[in-house]
């Protein structure tokens, strides 16, 4: 399904830096979708709604700021749904409005681990989406270079704010990077081999480490443990098989290196929030909706 997947035409021209959009509306009509910009999007009043970003899916509060990386497959769907308007603003900018060069500056070290992140997509607190919310219902007030420095202004008290969260798993996209030849070497391995039997031994020997050496040298790298990680990837390839074959979730589990349906599901329902069954469901029903 995700090779089907909608590819909407952003209306910014290659000369403009982001384009703006505040709507009133009472529901969501668009299908699942991706497009190369980032895209900060804000909504308001909107409990009930569902959102989908990558393999992640969940109903917002009333409060909503995600910010979604080039690519990533995305919607909302009115689903639950009661209120009778709600507020949206969308943000859309070029993957390289800020230049790679630009974001490699020590200044912009916040902002461009920010970027690099929504790949995943970002939920922000909401905390910060109230404190944010005024500056961005009056974006579209200012205009020219007012308008560009405003919007650097909000990406870089965002990237320095509190208890963001990510979404989608790393393996689903497969747009991980690792600032570590030993911590690469391991997840390539992990990638190639995760519908096998993985010890902690095994990778440890294979970057020439104790095991307790290796767990806490993943651990200070990537913010995870070596198995929380490897778990990561077994679901992340799960989710991907759910969405693009017909096979059984439990050909599925095995295929992806667990042994035990029951673990599995309970597993999957743990970090996705629902069974299996559930996930493929939604996530076809919502990728397969029509224009409106």
């Amino acid at each position: 399904m995700l090779n089907n997947l909608l590819r909407e035409i952003i209306p910014l021209t290659p000369g403009d830096c982001f384009t703006i959009f505040t709507r009133v509306k009472s529901d969501f009509d668009f299908p699942l979708h991706s497009h190369d910009e980032i895209e900060l999007n804000f909504i308001h009043n909107g409990k009930g709604v569902r959102r989908i970003i990558g393999d992640h899916i969940s109903v917002i509060d009333d409060y909503e700021l995600v910010m979604i990386g080039s690519n990533l497959p995305h919607m909302w769907e009115t689903y639950e749904f009661e209120g009778k308007e709600m507020t949206e603003v969308t943000i859309q900018f070029h993957k390289d409005f800020l230049d790679e060069k630009f974001l490699n500056r020590n200044q912009m070290s916040w902002m461009r681990k920010m970027i690099e992140l929504s790949s995943r997509g970002i939920l922000f607190s909401k905390e910060t989406t109230q404190k944010i919310m005024p500056r961005l219902l009056n974006l579209d007030k200012k205009q020219g270079f007012d308008s560009v420095l405003e919007l650097l202004s909000v990406l870089h008290d965002l990237s320095t704010s509190k208890n963001m969260q990510t979404l989608s798993d790393n393996i689903f996209f497969n747009q991980e990077s690792y600032n570590s030849r030993r911590i690469q070497r391991v997840m390539e391995y992990v990638n190639h081999h995760f519908h096998q039997n993985i010890s902690l031994g095994e990778v440890a020997k294979l970057v020439n480490m104790t095991e307790m050496s290796f767990s806490r040298f993943f651990k200070r790298r990537t913010g995870v443990t070596f198995m929380d990680s490897l778990l990561e990837c077994r679901l992340g390839n799960a989710c991907r098989m759910l969405i693009d074959t017909t096979q059984s979730v439990s050909e599925i589990a095995y295929h992806c290196g667990f042994n035990n349906i029951s673990n599995f599901n309970r597993l999957f329902k743990k970090r996705k929030g629902c069974t299996p069954k559930e996930f493929r469901h939604d996530y076809n029903f919502y990728g397969n909706r029509k224009f409106i």
